[in-house]
């Protein structure tokens, strides 16, 4: 049984949005909590187990995953028919690891960090900058279409997901915005959002 916590317009949408793309959101129970938001809206839900009050959180047969990327990887793993993910045993599998630990442990980060307007020595030598982010993204996109090829991925899926929340993030880089157009034509960033709509809080 798999049970995801939900809640509309938040980090856990690209979860969403990644079952919808696994054609197995008929499949999962999705239980809509609130959470706190930026804007002070909001609240923790005492019927959300995660141990933040956060979401995503997703139950399978009681155990439980958090972590947007650690999320994906569980999900293409057990759907790895649907060839959004690499399997063990790819030879692309490292790389495919890599793009969704970047995610969490470099991109959000520096997206973070530079919309609060905060510059120290200590995060840039972490973490580098807006720049770097840029720079790397723009390596792989004048390579390939998409992060692992010709083909999208749910790299491709994750990474374009902060673009999508602050448009005023993007890279002033063609390539990238090419990517972006290509990944949000797609029909699950539709869904996603009529998704969303319809489970908003009355």
């Amino acid at each position: 049984m798999l049970t995801l916590y939900h809640s509309p317009q938040s980090r856990s949408s690209r979860i969403i949005r990644l079952l919808i793309e696994l054609n197995v959101l008929d499949q999962v129970d999705i239980r809509i909590v609130t959470v706190v938001r930026h804007d002070g809206s909001g609240g923790a839900d005492p019927s959300n187990p995660h141990p933040e009050g956060k979401v995503p959180l997703l139950v399978h047969d009681g155990a439980e995953l958090w972590e947007s990327n650690a999320i994906i990887l569980y999900l293409t793993d057990l759907f790895a028919d649907k060839g959004l993910g690499r399997p063990v045993g790819e030879p692309d599998r490292g790389s495919y690891l890599s793009w969704l630990a970047w995610y969490g442990n470099i991109v959000e980060p520096v997206l973070v960090f530079t919309a609060a307007g905060l510059n120290h020595p200590f995060l840039h030598a972490t973490f580098r900058g807006a720049p770097e982010v840029a720079a790397r993204l723009t390596a792989q996109l004048e390579k390939t279409p998409y992060l692992m090829g010709s083909a999208f991925s749910a790299a491709d899926l994750l990474l374009v997901s902060p673009y999508t929340w602050m448009p005023q993030a993007t890279p002033d880089v063609q390539v990238v915005r090419d990517w972006i157009e290509r990944c949000e034509s797609r029909p699950s960033a539709r869904q996603v959002l009529e998704f969303d709509q319809g489970h908003m809080p009355g």
